[in-house]
């Protein structure tokens, strides 16, 4: 078969071409063709399948995610917004840190362990393209029914994947969560997160201006793995008549990216780049077209000059293979010869495939013969936009009116000690030693809290003791009873982790999942839980700085819970002032703080005894987090706490348990005035945490909680070894701690 050369297709405009085939609507297609005034060539028509796929371009959530930018808080501490690989805030001390969440849940369920290992690849790369030298990962995973024969193929590989990739790299895997729900089944969530730091001068835009400049490819061969991945993968629904997609599952090579990491931060050190982009989804379809339309020009590319694995690919195999640990700079010419020195002494291929130029087009060519000539914009930023009908579904008000207050509650103190029993060993909340502990969480010797603690915590600065901590939370059940509650929940949440650990929360990335966009409820969803997430983020003034949407996440006509995972940065001036969630001192005051109600609609308690989701979720008073964060951060950095642990799934019976079994101390609990039993142990209220104070400090820190309006209410002592609540029942802790560990490494045995 001959080229299809710009020149062919302009004097060929009725030869068939497989839109249909690359994920291309009819509509899009036709659009291509006016933009270019002719039919696009097999590589046109390649870049753009890829680009305007749903994973790249946001066709039907932008119009949606433009409330982040709309309703953004004044925040003094955003460099770097949205638009950018990952968002920049400022840390003090002339830091900054860059963080971003994003999505590997197709990829990771065809292949758990490369899709899962090269999320982790991926994010690792975005954070390094904004000039940052990575330092710490989070994976926020949900899978399907704990006891499901599949979740044993997926989990593990998943697992095995992150731990492998993430360690090989070096980089402590200091948080994130693992939550079981058979609407996950066949379609479960690997988000993975990343932290980054440098100097504010340090910061890399991508971007290609200058006339001259060379572009270079550097870092692993291109190979035919990860063809359309992500890109095509991850913008339809799974199937069960289609045929596998393994190939288009990209294969990673950490130690081929450790070398990258290092080689690309050293000539970021003797600033020789330009302007970086990385390879991830779309490949060098996404890393030309966006550094072209970002810069003040045009671009040439050889892509016959391309370094290969495979000699067979074609143009369009090339322009779309998302093969990993690959990078794009533009150097300046008289700069090239340096860049190419330090390349070679970290052993990593580099070659210049281009320049940039004065003009205003992309421009590619395949051994002398022009197969791309396009306004980059057109493919990287000015892909379709989808206004997509959404409603309110029909049986969203027969959820809402399934009360979960209405569930039969325990009777005597012997059922209510055989729940608590019965929660703590459930699959959500039982430990996830299994999982963190395949993760190096310590390497490079930074890490100052890590799973199980509310947040992971990192030094960044050996002499100040400045530090970042950053949580990752969202509840598909709280979001499926109410999706603009639900995602100010997931904020609420993680900001109270952060607080909690005694950081102030800054910033937020978010990794949005949800089914398919063409369904009018899901639309609804998202519409409503993208709402709510920016009304609430203007409330706390945490500025959303870049994230990730996920749409498609169904398997048929069934979707998973609507998804909102929300990452929640935080800084903390001295990282010994750090908060812990463990009970480590016998008498220790144990203060409830904030209000309990009756709330168990998408309870853990609701779900683990009643198999029950329905009602109302807690209800969000973002005021009250606010003041709550206040007070946690506060108390840690003035000495009047020696534990804290912010209340939600599982309520107060859950915080204490882990608690207790993380520090080896029983308590002592005593249900307040004015509370049952029951609703003190299980509700899930929000804005509360469980405190333990030092009696030298109960006086001074009542009274900073009193002059500030914040319920504090006594309930219980640090003491013994079993969790006692006077009047109901006790439990010794060597039974809490063989239900709560035993669960996971019985399930996956």
């Amino acid at each position: 078969m001959s080229l299809d050369t710009v020149k062919h297709a302009t004097e060929t405009p009725d030869v068939e071409q497989p839109w249909a085939e690359l994920g291309l609507k009819k509509d899009e297609y036709e659009r291509i063709r006016e933009i270019l005034g002719r039919r696009p060539t097999g590589a046109e028509l390649a870049m753009y399948s890829v680009m305007w796929s749903e994973h790249c371009s946001y066709k039907s959530s932008k119009v949606h995610l433009k409330q982040f930018g709309e309703k953004a808080p004044q925040n003094d501490a955003m460099l770097v917004g949205i638009g950018e690989n990952a968002g920049v805030v400022d840390v003090g001390q002339g830091y900054a840190v860059t963080f971003k969440v994003e999505s590997h849940n197709h990829p990771s369920y065809i292949e758990p362990y490369q899709g899962a290992a090269t999320g982790v690849g991926g994010i690792v790369r975005d954070i390094l393209a904004m000039g940052a030298r990575p330092v710490a990962v989070v994976d926020p995973l949900r899978f399907g029914a704990a006891d499901h024969p599949d979740t044993k193929r997926v989990l593990p590989g998943v697992v095995a994947g992150i731990g492998g990739y993430g360690n090989c790299l070096g980089l402590p895997n200091i948080g994130g969560e693992v939550v079981f729900d058979s609407c996950y089944q066949g379609n479960p969530l690997v988000n993975a997160g990343c932290i980054g730091v440098m100097r504010h001068e340090d910061i890399h835009l991508a971007k290609a201006s200058g006339p001259g400049n060379k572009v270079i490819l550097y870092g692993a061969r291109t190979g035919g793995d990860g063809i359309g991945g992500v890109s095509v993968l991850a913008s339809e629904t799974f199937d069960d008549t289609k045929p596998t997609k393994r190939p288009a599952v990209q294969v990673g090579d950490p130690f081929q990216e450790k070398l990258l990491i290092e080689c690309t931060l050293e000539v970021f050190r003797e600033k020789l780049v330009a302007g970086i982009q990385d390879l991830g989804g779309a490949g060098l379809s996404c890393a030309t077209s966006e550094l072209a339309s970002a810069g003040t020009g045009g671009m040439r590319v050889e892509l016959d000059t391309v370094p290969l694995r495979d000699a067979t690919l074609s143009p369009e195999e090339i322009l779309m293979s998302e093969s990993q640990e690959r990078m794009c700079a533009i150097v300046e010419p008289q700069h090239v010869d340096r860049f190419m020195e330090i390349c070679e002494k970290w052993d990593v291929i580099a070659t210049v495939i281009g320049e940039v130029t004065d003009g205003e087009r992309l421009e590619i060519f395949w051994h002398g013969e022009q197969i791309v000539d396009v306004p980059p914009g057109t493919v990287a930023h000015e892909g379709p936009t989808y206004h997509r009908p959404y409603a309110r579904p029909e049986w969203q008000d027969a959820l809402q009116a399934d009360d979960a207050g209405r569930l039969p509650r325990p009777a005597t103190a012997e059922e209510l000690r055989a729940q608590v029993l019965q929660l703590v060993s459930s699959p959500n909340q039982a430990s996830k030693a299994w999982v963190t502990d395949q993760y190096d969480r310590f390497v490079q010797g930074n890490t100052v809290l890590a799973q199980p603690e509310d947040a992971g915590m990192v030094r960044i600065d050996d002499k100040t003791n400045l530090g970042v901590a950053i949580a990752t939370d969202g509840n598909g059940r709280y979001a499926k009873l109410d999706p603009y509650a639900g995602a100010q929940l997931a904020l609420a949440e993680s900001y109270r982790n952060v607080a909690a650990s005694g950081a102030k929360p800054l910033a937020v990335s978010d990794c949005l999942n949800f089914g398919s966009p063409e369904d009018p409820a899901v639309m609804w969803q998202f519409a409503e839980a993208t709402r709510g997430l920016a009304d609430a983020c203007l409330e706390l003034g945490t500025p959303v700085t870049g994230g990730n949407v996920s749409l498609y996440n169904q398997t048929g006509d069934t979707a998973i819970h609507p998804t909102p995972v929300v990452a929640v940065l935080g800084v903390i001036d001295d990282v010994t002032r750090r908060t812990p969630i463990a009970f480590a001192e016998e008498g220790q005051l144990l203060y409830l703080l904030g209000d309990t109600r009756e709330e168990f609609g998408g309870s853990a308690w609701s779900q683990v005894v009643h198999d029950h989701l329905g009602g109302l979720p807690p209800k969000v008073d973002l005021e009250r987090e606010r003041l709550l964060g206040e007070i946690l951060i506060a108390a840690s950095r003035d000495g009047m706490i020696d534990a804290a642990h912010d209340l939600s799934d599982g309520g107060l019976v859950q915080a204490v348990v882990e608690s207790c079994l993380r520090g080896g101390n029983g308590a002592r609990l005593i249900v307040p005035d004015g509370l049952d039993a029951f609703t003190f142990l299980f509700s899930e209220s929000a804005g509360r945490a469980v405190v333990a104070v030092p009696r030298s400090e109960e006086l001074r820190f009542t009274d900073m909680c009193g002059a500030r309006g914040l319920p504090a209410t006594r309930i219980g002592v640090v003491d013994g070894d079993a969790v006692d609540v006077q009047g109901e029942f006790s439990v010794p802790l060597a039974e809490l701690r063989e239900a709560y560990e035993a669960t996971i490494p019985g399930l996956l045995a």
